[in-house]
């Protein structure tokens, strides 16, 4: 009798863990440790934690602080039902981490802040040029790198990346991101001639800016003078190739996937240089180069992306790839930002790196891996036959690699559903190849 009552009430307590669990489950909790990476990666205590809920524009539905031990709980209908931010603010800066659907745990690494601009390089600057009838649309991005030790944030709330655009330009669209590669929205600060900055906390690693505006473009023709207000290892020009472009200092560098492209290295700070640009630009057609969209916010873009895998993989002439901008140009505000995005994550590797590329997943994703790591992979081969354990091990690991690329991928189409930067056919074309490449990866 004793037994079958310990029994019970066993059963009773697990009954009740069961119940708790499903409890917290419906409600939608999110839990992590917030570290400090200046400080060694040591938790983080008192920090704010913020849940930003995306749909229907960036709304904080939850707040808590981390305690002594740097852990946070965060509890909200919401969670699980979309893609979610959290927010860590230290120091009045702001950290920002993805929070996708179905995942519990999400830490987050804040840094101790610096206004020493010396903790940043420019590494590049792409121009991207798209005429459009009378307009001439325009997209530039900035490649910044934060090798800072102890690793700091660059930050500074007056202002702490600045940037010119052409006389006549109309600003759309400024964002930037951190090594966790999703961009924000950035708001200007006017300094006036043409002249703004954001305020935006550069993490250490990769980091980027990117801005769109248009110019006039009558008779098909413009003439542009740019200031360059960093220090930059080498500035790209990129136009389509029915477009006559002419500057001074600057080099063709061949045709990649469609599209000349003209370098210039080490450029200095405050070195200025004209562009000028003649000629149309058919837009691109769902055979150019358009299909549904990259993970940047971009749509049209995963056939483009096809097409530079086709490249990759010896099937269309030698040279590196850069991704085509997309087609559909009729939005000002999404098109360049968008294409830009593309553009960079893939050329912007190949031609200052010269990687060896893998394709891995299916369209629109693409792997670079920098010649070092690929010697690495060489050198490290054993000679002898590998067990089948290791075999299996190895399978494991690199479907694990896809499950968290096809994760991620998700996560950012979903961004630009809610965004309003893809149409409803778009998105479930997209998201219905994707789970398909999820299927047959789990599948093996």
């Amino acid at each position: 009798m004793r037994g079958f009552t310990t029994f019970t009430a066993r059963c009773a307590a697990t009954m009740l863990l069961v119940l708790a669990a499903a409890a917290m489950a419906a409600a939608g909790t999110v839990s992590g440790v917030i570290h400090n990476g200046t400080n060694e990666g040591k938790p983080a205590a008192g920090v704010d934690v913020i849940l930003i809920q995306l749909q229907g524009g960036m709304e904080p539905v939850a707040q808590t602080k981390s305690d002594a031990s740097g852990h946070y709980l965060l509890s909200n209908p919401a969670i699980g039902q979309g893609p979610m931010l959290i927010r860590a603010v230290y120091k009045g800066v702001m950290f920002h981490q993805p929070l996708t659907p179905g995942t519990p745990t999400v830490d987050v690494t804040v840094y101790d802040p610096t206004a020493d601009a010396k903790s940043v390089t420019v590494g590049s600057r792409l121009i991207v040029f798209q005429p459009n009838g009378g307009k001439l649309l325009v997209g530039e991005e900035y490649a910044l790198q934060n090798q800072t030790q102890p690793p700091v944030a660059y930050y500074n709330a007056k202002g702490n990346f600045d940037f010119s655009i052409p006389d006549g330009a109309n600003l759309s669209q400024v964002s930037s991101w951190g090594p966790a590669g999703m961009p924000v929205v950035q708001g200007t600060i006017n300094r006036g001639s043409n002249k703004f900055a954001i305020a935006y906390a550069f993490q250490p690693g990769d980091n980027g800016v990117r801005l769109s505006y248009e110019v006039p473009y009558g008779g098909d023709h413009a003439s542009l003078h740019f200031t360059n207000d960093h220090a930059v290892q080498r500035v790209m020009l990129v136009a389509p190739p029915s477009v006559q472009v002419t500057s001074p200092g600057f080099m063709p560098a061949g045709t990649e996937q469609g599209f000349n492209v003209y370098t210039r290295d080490a450029v200095p700070q405050g070195a200025m240089f004209d562009v000028a640009l003649s000629g149309t630009a058919p837009m691109p057609t769902s055979d150019q180069g358009g299909g549904a969209g990259d993970a940047s916010g971009a749509p049209d873009q995963s056939q483009a992306t096809a097409q530079g895998q086709d490249q990759v993989n010896g099937r269309a002439p030698s040279g590196p790839t850069i991704q085509a901008i997309p087609g559909r140009l009729d939005s000002q505000t999404w098109v360049i930002v968008g294409g830009i995005a593309a553009l960079f994550a893939l050329g912007l590797v190949m031609l200052l790196r010269r990687p060896q590329m893998a394709v891995a997943g299916g369209a629109g994703e693409v792997l670079a891996v920098p010649p070092t790591a690929a010697r690495a992979k060489v050198a490290s081969t054993p000679t002898a036959p590998t067990t089948a354990g290791q075999a299996a091990a190895e399978v494991d690991r690199k479907v694990e690699q896809g499950l968290e690329g096809l994760k991620d991928k998700l996560f950012r189409l979903e961004l630009r559903r809610q965004a309003g930067t893809i149409s409803e056919e778009e998105y479930a074309q997209e998201r219905a190849l994707t789970e398909k490449i999820l299927r047959e990866l789990v599948q093996g």
